[in-house]
């Protein structure tokens, strides 16, 4: 235990005695850290963020937003993280406080610390480019109408996670506009040109309660082997809000982001081969567009601040019925990769889900990657209905993937569907209704009404049953104009 200790704001701190299920942010907050405030203890406020020491591309270092209220702090051993409090001093700002200062962008402070260590890791982005090299870094309306840009590259979906109660965003919003470069003297700049930490294997054991990092895959599968009641925690975007909210106490946690077995993402003739532990961030750079579905996906998944954390694994090893990847994942056709000591099978993911929170993944099983099967379908689309347009869980989900021939016939279709059943599930009955029909608006609305029936829908705080059918019913009613206004464009152009 005396070996066990994170490094934060440069400083290398133990955490000898701290229990099992804490949190980064309590953890952070005992140590005298308080500038990270505790908002929602769900990962939706932001208020929390700090900056961790990941992987970059080139070798070096990127500093990651992500909550510090979800986060295992036994996960971190021998991780680096930024505070608020690391970032400057009241007598030396960093350049981020300095213009959040400037910009009047603290009312109540309470949310602050978040947003400035969120704004860091923007203003730390390596690739972050100045639309115009020659341009005022002050944000001008009359001279850039890039709307979730600012002139110096800034995006705002670095931003969406962290919420502001007493809505200031303006002013929040100008001071990100107004950041220049790191200079080349600014120590965490600098930092980024060395390796990030490497995953440490862990074993600690507070009061009965035990935390395991194994060291690889094969000691991961013997461990959940021996111990099939072990909870696998992945980014723990989901994990931690039952530890926080529902008062979890896992006896045994085993954490498995950090294996590289979980974090590949491969590219191949037929299929596209994602690591179930790959952050969905990560995931949304390399594929760089490559699968248009999971590109409208991404900027809806949550906010960026869980995207830095959470994992396709993740997202279907709980089996939430309203969870946003599956519906995409149903439509792309993905098959699922469950990895055991007895070897490996694959499942047709539309097979996956059995019953609410319930799977074909065995207790001695982990979920090793998902395929996605190539070629893609030519026209695929997802389509969100939620309170918030970003960082809210689906009323409704519904995925889109159809190949249209030249004879404009449906010869194929997948239509994932979510929030409207005790799982996630295929929209089969108007699949069959499209495939072999002209793309026409006739067929749309004869497979619109059989759209509108599919699931059990039922009310909730979030919606009632009746509208989730209504959308369901509009969704492929909206898929169809969006087509026929692509065509018209590309007649006329």
């Amino acid at each position: 235990m005396n070996d066990i200790a994170v490094t934060v704001n440069g400083e290398r701190r133990g955490l000898a005695g701290v229990p099992a299920h804490a949190t980064a942010l309590d953890w952070l907050r005992d140590t005298g850290l308080s500038g990270s405030k505790e908002g929602c203890a769900e990962g939706e406020c932001g208020a929390c963020a700090m900056l961790l020491a990941t992987p970059a591309v080139d070798g070096g270092t990127s500093w990651t937003p992500v909550n510090a209220c979800l986060v295992p702090v036994y996960a971190l051993n021998g991780q680096e993280v930024v505070t608020a409090e690391g970032l400057g001093t009241i007598d030396d700002l960093h350049p981020v406080q300095e213009k959040l200062a400037e910009a009047g962008g603290s009312q109540c402070g309470y949310c602050t610390p978040g947003f400035a260590c969120s704004m860091a890791g923007e203003y730390y982005r390596e690739d972050r480019v100045a639309a115009d090299d020659d341009a005022c870094p002050v944000h001008d309306d009359d001279a850039h109408d890039d709307p979730e840009h600012g002139p110096n590259g800034f995006d705002l979906h670095a931003l969406s996670g962290n919420l502001c109660r007493c809505t200031g965003y303006r002013p929040i919003r100008d001071a990100a506009y107004s950041l220049g470069a790191p200079e080349a003297d600014d120590p965490l700049r600098q930092r980024l040109d060395k390796p990030a930490p490497v995953a440490v294997a862990t074993d600690a054991e507070i009061d009965g309660a035990r935390f395991i990092r194994p060291a690889t895959l094969t000691d991961t599968l013997q461990l959940i082997h021996d111990e099939p009641d072990a909870v696998l925690v992945a980014g723990s975007t989901d994990f931690g809000v039952e530890v926080n909210i529902r008062g979890r106490r896992a006896p045994l946690v085993v954490a498995i982001e950090q294996l590289e077995e979980l974090r590949t993402l491969e590219i191949g003739d037929d299929m596209i081969e994602i690591g179930a532990a790959l952050p969905l961030s990560e995931v949304e750079r390399r594929l760089a567009g490559r699968v248009p579905l999971l590109a409208q996906l991404f900027p809806q998944f949550a906010s960026r601040l869980i995207r830095n954390r959470g994992t396709f694994g993740g997202n279907l090893g709980t089996g939430s019925p309203i969870g946003d990847t599956p519906p995409a994942l149903l439509a792309l056709g993905t098959r699922v990769v469950l990895a055991s000591v007895l070897g490996e099978r694959e499942v047709e993911l539309s097979e996956y889900f059995t019953s609410y929170r319930q799977t074909v993944r065995a207790a001695d099983e982990l979920i090793r990657a998902i395929r996605i099967p190539l070629p893609l379908a030519e026209v695929t689309a997802f389509h969100k209905i939620a309170k918030r347009r970003f960082d809210d869980i689906s009323s409704v989900a519904v995925a889109f993937a159809l190949d249209i021939d030249d004879e404009n016939i449906v010869t194929a279709a997948r239509i994932g569907l979510g929030g409207v059943a005790a799982t996630p599930l295929r929209a089969r009955a108007t699949e069959e209704a499209l495939i072999g029909k002209p793309w026409n608006i006739a067929t749309v609305q004869s497979a619109s009404a059989i759209l509108k029936g599919e699931g059990t829908p039922m009310s909730d705080h979030r919606a009632s049953a009746d509208y989730r059918s209504l959308m369901l019913g509009s969704a492929l009613l909206k898929l169809y104009s969006t087509t026929k206004h692509s065509d018209s464009k590309e007649a006329t152009a």
